[in-house]
């Protein structure tokens, strides 16, 4: 994290009065948001929820990746896009708003597609990361590059009337250790399935909360553990997973982790 910012002033004592309120947090908790840098993966029903508060909430730098432009059936969900906007970029739009809601904040749209190839450039400077995509493999291979780099990532995920979350801070167990590798087959999407609009809302502002407890340094340990909603019932439930020692993310990263 960058230490340029030493002092809060009086104009973001005034808006981010609520959350120096917070014992938790106060302004040593600030300080660390406003120096930190998330990477969001994905500008779509999970993306723009989780960037609208990281955005709010003062995290210094954000970078948007994401290469689709707005479409009509995107608008149940992704409600930082207007009629008027679909055929623009996502990213570029959706920076657009978290500007008019916070303009003290950097935020860099990258409309482009992650890959091994991209992955370096687009997410090495991150403090945390959060995978908002709708594709398992792109999943993975965040995962694998944040557990090798030593950086934080929150995994999400949301079809149908299911949503589940994944946070997983240095050095914790991770998405390969519950889950292994891609499934062989994908499995149905948000095209197929549908999906509804609060759902998604709920688990991009869950994948938020967990990026600003790990920036931060609120609450307990979050590592380990798979949160799993289900809309119908309107209920939680908690997997806990033990970190992997054969895992393949983890024998790659061993001695590249960040000091």
């Amino acid at each position: 994290m960058s230490s340029a910012i030493q002092v809060l002033n009086e104009a973001a004592i005034e808006r981010y009065s609520r959350q120096l309120l917070l014992r938790e947090l106060g302004e040593a908790g600030q300080l660390q948001l406003t120096q930190a840098q998330v990477a969001v993966v994905g500008c779509g029903g999970l993306g723009v929820p989780a960037a609208l508060y990281l955005g709010a909430a003062g995290v210094g730098r954000l970078t948007l990746i994401d290469p689709d432009r707005v479409a009509l059936d995107n608008l149940n969900r992704q409600v930082a896009y207007r009629t008027d906007e679909v055929g623009l970029a996502k990213a570029k739009v959706l920076t657009q708003r978290i500007l008019e809601l916070n303009p003290t904040v950097e935020v860099s749209a990258r409309q482009e597609s992650l890959d091994s190839q991209s992955m370096r450039d687009l997410l090495s400077r991150a403090d945390v990361v959060l995978e908002c995509s709708d594709d398992p493999v792109t999943k993975f291979l965040v995962n694998d590059f944040c557990v090798g780099e030593g950086i934080g990532l929150v995994v999400g995920g949301a079809v149908g009337l299911v949503g589940q979350v994944v946070t997983i801070p240095r050095g914790a167990a991770c998405y390969r250790c519950l889950f292994v590798a891609p499934p062989a087959s994908p499995g149905q999407t948000c095209r197929e399935a549908g999906v509804l609009g609060p759902l998604v809302g709920m688990i991009g502002s869950l994948q938020a909360l967990e990026a600003i407890k790990l920036i931060s340094g609120i609450g307990r340990e979050t590592g380990g553990r798979l949160l799993d909603f289900d809309a119908v019932t309107a209920r939680w439930r908690e997997v806990r997973f033990p970190l992997d020692p054969t895992c393949s993310a983890h024998q790659e990263g061993l001695g590249r982790q960040r000091p």
